[in-house]
């Protein structure tokens, strides 16, 4: 059986003129199925890199990346796009919810890209956002919504369309210490109910302590924290 995501002998080199600045080298990562990967490293060590990598935002200049056993690297981009689409959810430190949109609309909207019929799409929408006590909220636009509620609302978004992979950069970053206790918890709960492989970068030691395992990045590979 395939793993939901696999990075193996991955390199990623930035150039600016004749300078080359490497940030991974060889680095190997499996996160499997219903686990979930906490991600810690000081800044500038290559964590969003990495990310990109995992989420295909970015091709790697060495190794592979591998997503429910497919290789990236031999795939068209609109492959790697329906493979985003499919498979992978993101979460990112600010919430990029549509402001002209609800809360509910946001949650479908993923959902009818991918194909899915309008109802069948608002019906999941409900649940995801009921399992994350927003039912009471659907219909508000974000605005109108806290940072936490809205942040809640991003992690139903990125759960839509029922992927096996969830990528998170600092998803409570933007939040106080007691907002991003209750968004984190409700992502961990989130994560669990769907059977999700998450890999999650997180400078906070002790959300980092409630995930089933932590890596970091050392000299540009990914090692045991």
């Amino acid at each position: 059986m395939s793993e939901p995501l696999e990075l193996r002998g991955v390199g990623r080199t930035f150039r600016t003129g004749d300078v080359a600045l490497p940030v991974l080298r060889n680095a190997d990562l499996v996160v499997h199925e219903g686990e979930i990967v906490a991600l810690v490293a000081p800044s500038g060590t290559g964590k969003s890199t990495l990310l990109h990598l995992a989420g295909l935002l970015e091709r790697p200049d060495a190794g592979r990346v591998l997503v429910l056993g497919r290789d990236s690297g031999a795939l068209s981009d609109p492959d790697r796009t329906a493979i985003r689409r499919d498979s992978i959810g993101f979460v990112y430190q600010f919430h990029h919810l549509l402001g002209e949109f609800t809360a509910l609309e946001n949650v479908v909207l993923p959902q009818m890209i991918a194909g899915k019929p309008r109802r069948a799409a608002e019906l999941r929408a409900l649940d995801l956002l009921a399992g994350f006590g927003l039912a009471a909220r659907a219909k508000h636009l974000p605005g109108r919504l806290s940072g936490g509620e809205q942040q809640r609302v991003a992690i139903a978004r990125a759960l839509a369309n029922a992927p096996k992979v969830l990528l998170a950069d600092e998803p409570t970053g933007n939040l106080d210490v007691g907002t991003a206790a209750t968004v984190f918890e409700a992502m961990l709960h989130g994560v669990r109910a769907h059977g999700v492989a998450a890999l999650i970068a997180t400078h906070n030691p002790e959300l980092a302590a409630r995930m089933d395992r932590t890596v970091t990045l050392r000299d540009g590979s990914v090692v045991p924290l």
